[in-house]
């Protein structure tokens, strides 16, 4: 990137966020300070506004705005695959409100930009996997949550356990949201239960404000993810599976923790870390008569139970018929 590009780009930046760090900018463009330095000063020379905050970064004076930013075709695109997965795996109220941001983009497109997105709008689709469950909700109230956070609101929201299939109010504090499998979840303290709880977001009837705000320093919400992963005990399997059965495993290995493979005589060996050695197991009797477990050797255990359990319940079924 020349200098007048990373010029115009650090000024990108700078109007984004409120406040930008000179390391963030340096890490972002693989500069040093010095040289980030010299470009915010050649910035002030050119006429821009900029701030300087001792020991906290630069910000733009308030009420400067740059003229509509262009955008490339390689930008255009990337915008348009974002807006597929919002449509796939969001809400009516995210996806009427990232449309809207859209067209607002498409209208200070050039001819160029606007031909192309129209041309490959419809080469673009975002399917979900036949063996995740998934229905499209009209209300996951992603965006009354974000919000929330934003201005630090407590919400009150009306949730129903999975468990128990219980519907309770409750008064939350919210930290953040994210999406696992097919699903988004709300990170919240929540106060009925004085602690940290994961709340299901399509399993929420209701949401409102209180008019209280959060005066608790919660932890980010990254630090919540990287100890759901550590607390997650994983079991390392090993098996051998016949080398031409392999291919019909398809997509279902990387559901039961697929690690790697390599060829072994005739057969296929396979390493998998899984979170539940049942769940295995059950995946495992889909192709097991091609395939034989080498580790851990409790696995062998589960198996035959089950197909014990499936061979009586087939005896009973078949002496019900006679």
């Amino acid at each position: 990137m020349n200098r007048i590009d990373r010029l115009a780009a650090i000024l990108i930046q700078m109007q984004s966020r409120r406040l930008v760090k000179a390391q963030d900018i340096a890490d972002k463009f693989s500069i040093s300070l010095r040289t980030v330095y010299r470009d915010v000063k050649a910035l002030e020379e050119a006429g821009v506004p900029v701030i300087g905050e001792a020991g906290s970064g630069y910000k733009l004076m308030d009420g400067y705005k740059l003229p509509p930013v262009m955008f490339n075709q390689e930008e255009a695109t990337a915008l348009l695959t974002a807006s597929k997965l919002v449509q796939s795996k969001t809400d009516a109220g995210m996806i009427k409100h990232f449309e809207a941001a859209l067209d607002k983009i498409r209208a200070i497109l050039r001819h160029s930009e606007k031909d192309h997105i129209e041309g490959i709008d419809e080469h673009i689709a975002v399917m979900n996997h036949p063996a995740i469950a998934y229905s499209p909700q009209s209300e996951l109230y992603l965006q009354p949550i974000l919000n929330a956070i934003s201005s630090t609101d407590v919400i009150e929201i009306n949730y129903t356990t999975l468990e128990k299939n219980e519907t309770t109010r409750r008064e939350v504090e919210p930290v953040g949201i994210y999406y696992l499998g097919s699903h988004w979840y709300l990170i919240a303290w929540c106060r009925l239960r004085n602690d940290y709880r994961n709340f299901r977001t399509d399993k929420i009837g209701q949401l409102k404000t209180t008019g209280e705000k959060v005066l608790k320093t919660h932890p980010p919400l990254q630090s919540f993810i990287d100890k759901m992963s550590d607390d997650r005990e994983v079991i390392k399997v090993v098996i051998d599976v016949e080398a031409d059965i392999v291919k019909y495993l398809g997509e279902q290995k990387y559901y039961n923790g697929y690690i790697k493979e390599e060829r072994n005589g005739d057969y296929v060996r396979m390493t998998f870390l899984t979170g539940s050695l049942m769940g295995f197991s059950r995946w495992f009797m889909l192709f097991g008569d091609h395939a034989k477990i080498v580790e851990p050797k409790n696995l062998n255990v589960m198996v035959a139970e089950i197909a014990e359990n499936i061979l009586k319940k087939l005896e009973q079924s078949q002496r019900l018929l006679t």
